[in-house]
């Protein structure tokens, strides 16, 4: 009789401790999801950058020959969708897209961009050099854009320091650019001894590009002296890299930076200290080339037509970028021109798929 009590309490016990060996594990169960759940809420999500359907392969024509054309452009996710849409175009429109090799600056690693570029442009020729952000630091002045602040948007002037030593010429790009013609044409534009190419703009009234104490100083206002200076967009250049490197042109254009930081002679970023250096001093090109300011001016970003002449390059310089007006649903009317080489995968087209 007691050794069936004893049996029967045992198997009480035995349920009970089961019993709470289960109520303790869905306990903890639960806190640590509560845990998770709460820190999940605490933990700042990443920004997430644009997913990008693969582009075609675009292969030579059997009359190109192996000349290299070189292409430098900047990584910024800010502008991601912008270099995608780029990159696109030069291929699409050039008659030797194999020949064109892409060197890429970022001011740091980012392996999402960098696999961004990969799958998409599974055959594309590139590489990329991280832009040390040190090299501008304490020089860069507040400008009437913040985008224009940014270290990134020096790098163009470091670009004979950063490239390798057998790259002899480079076409440098804007990443809010669409090319309609071969680059084979811009890279083979004579640059007579000059170390710039790039298109002239004469009629622009020049002296609105720097202050009124620059133009009070006479020390400062003599710098042009002897030259015809002309408005020219730093957004298409062809650069002669070894006349920029024997020149010492990146010294030169820092110590107009320089200067800005202790007399403020500037407003925009870093057009004008290119300006000081070389304007009335490049071999200026065809306006085809930079059918520029689509994307407005540098503060309201209102829309533009298109300049009246035949056009190789469109370009959206100025406040407004054409992939955020589309997504906003206010566009110009030129930013359909750009449109047909967005490569950004919306959810849209996921569901589709």
């Amino acid at each position: 009789m007691v050794n069936q009590r004893i049996s029967s309490l045992s198997s009480t016990i035995g349920l009970l401790s089961i019993f709470l060996i289960l109520l303790t594990t869905a306990t903890t169960t639960t806190m640590a999801a509560a845990t998770n759940i709460r820190l999940s809420l605490i933990k700042k999500p990443s920004k997430a950058l644009p997913v990008f359907r693969e582009a075609p392969a675009f292969r030579n024509g059997d009359t190109c020959t192996k000349n290299i054309v070189h292409v430098a452009m900047t990584l910024d996710s800010n502008y991601l969708r912008g270099t995608m849409a780029a990159v696109l175009s030069i291929l699409q429109h050039s008659f030797c897209p194999e020949n064109v090799y892409f060197h890429f600056l970022w001011s740091h690693n980012d392996e999402e961009i960098y696999k961004n570029i990969k799958t998409t442009f599974p055959y594309l020729k590139f590489k990329v050099y991280k832009f040390d952000s040190n090299r501008v630091k304490g020089k860069i002045s507040k400008s009437v854009r913040q985008a224009l602040d940014q270290p990134l948007n020096y790098a163009r002037v470091y670009l004979a320091d950063i490239l390798p030593k057998n790259v002899k010429r480079v076409i440098y790009l804007d990443s809010d650019i669409i090319m309609v013609d071969d680059v084979e044409k811009l890279w083979r534009v004579e640059l007579e001894g000059k170390v710039i190419g790039a298109p002239e703009y004469c009629e622009a009234n020049f002296t609105r590009y720097f202050t009124k104490n620059f133009w009070m100083d006479r020390g400062l206002a003599k710098t042009f002296t002897g030259r015809k200076p002309c408005y020219f967009n730093t957004g298409v250049m062809v650069v002669d890299v070894l006349k920029w490197r024997k020149g010492g042109f990146s010294y030169r254009v820092e110590e107009w930076m320089v200067v800005q930081k202790q007399e403020r002679i500037y407003h925009l970023g870093s057009l004008p200290p290119f300006l000081l250096v070389f304007a009335g001093n490049i071999k200026g090109i065809d306006h085809r080339w930079n059918q520029h300011g689509l994307g407005g001016d540098n503060v309201e970003g209102e829309c533009r037509n298109l300049h009246p002449g035949p056009i190789s390059l469109l370009h959206w310089s100025g406040k407004g970028k054409p992939w955020l007006r589309l997504d906003s649903r206010k566009p110009c009317s030129v930013d359909h021109l750009w449109a047909p080489y967005d490569l950004y995968r919306s959810k849209k087209h996921i569901f589709e798929e």
